[in-house]
């Protein structure tokens, strides 16, 4: 294993394809002022090439990029 393993705000690896919970209320930067509350269910998430951000689908947004600081697995 490389050192570029993504973790969740509580240290557990995240790999492709995992849930997560969202941490905190997150204000989603031009999609016209959507907010992701806390507790939101995000599923089949996709690493990304930095071990601090994932890719995720939710309801109103497509291609999202969420900080692993904001998210713990589900």
């Amino acid at each position: 294993m490389s050192d570029d393993v993504t973790k969740d705000t509580n240290g557990n690896i995240l790999s492709d394809g995992d849930s997560v919970t969202l941490i905190k209320d997150l204000k989603v930067k031009g999609s016209g002022g959507v907010t992701l509350k806390r507790g939101t269910m995000v599923k089949n998430i996709r690493l990304t090439g930095d071990p601090e951000e994932i890719e995720a689908n939710v309801e109103k947004v497509r291609g999202l990029v969420l900080r692993t600081e904001f998210v713990k697995k589900a």
